[in-house]
């Protein structure tokens, strides 16, 4: 799928080394590449490649060790932690492979707290939580606890959680690796129809070359370089 609507995102040069004693091991170096504004990239690769430190730098959950990310025309590198933090709560909704859910709330608290970590007092935040788990099927849920939902229900709630602040851009990390195959593909399928619904920048780290295929573009991060690979030369 072709898209025109210009770079949302873009990585120059980027490059992750950790010290080992004396020695320096490179994660990844001279990773340049950008991401059309409404496109669905996969990102796929060995486990250990770096596909989860990757989303961490460009969501400012880490730094690079070189190379500049820039995120509508801005440099993110370049940011006090504040107004990372701010970038985080207001740009970016992050999808992990566990969910990360509170055990001691509910599944509606859960979707509300980045508002409330502004500040928006619950009743105000109510209707908008309730709302998004409507989005994602759970309307009759919103009183559980995590504890009292399945895995494929609580990945749902981290989803409505990860889109409540309305951000333009979702980093997904491994977002169906813990499910089974059929829960997996009903969390992609909803994954994918919120993207189009709301008009998303979506980057999704991903084992699973079935999904990977069915994103607009696939990068493959592999001996520390990252290189495009058509989505239909995935095996199934």
């Amino acid at each position: 799928m072709h898209l025109t609507n210009g770079a949302i995102l873009r990585v120059e040069g980027l490059k992750k080394a950790f010290r080992s004693g004396k020695s320096e091991l490179v994660l990844f170096d001279n990773l340049s590449f950008s991401v059309a504004r409404g496109e669905m990239l996969a990102i796929v690769g060995e486990s250990g490649a770096g596909k989860s430190t990757l989303l961490h730098i460009l969501g400012t959950l880490d730094s690079a060790s070189a190379g500049d990310t820039y995120f509508a025309g801005s440099k993110l590198n370049l940011r006090s932690p504040e107004a990372e933090a701010d970038f985080r709560n207001r740009e970016v909704g992050f999808v992990w492979q566990f969910h990360y859910l509170l055990p001691e709330f509910t599944a509606l608290e859960n979707v509300a707290m980045p508002l409330l970590t502004r500040g928006q007092p619950l009743q105000e935040v109510r209707p908008v939580a309730q709302r998004w788990l409507q989005e994602v099927g759970l309307e009759t849920r919103a009183e559980h606890r995590s504890g009292e939902l399945s895995g494929g229900e609580q990945q749902r709630v981290a989803l409505a959680r990860a889109l409540i602040t309305q951000p333009k851009l979702l980093l997904a990390d491994e977002p169906t690796g813990d499910l089974d195959d059929r829960t997996g593909d009903a969390v992609f399928e909803l994954i994918a129809g919120l993207h189009r619904e709301h008009q998303l920048t979506s980057l999704i780290a991903t084992h699973n070359s079935a999904f990977a295929r069915r994103c607009h573009r696939v990068l493959r991060l592999k001996s520390g370089k990252m290189e495009e690979v058509r989505p239909e030369s995935l095996l199934a």
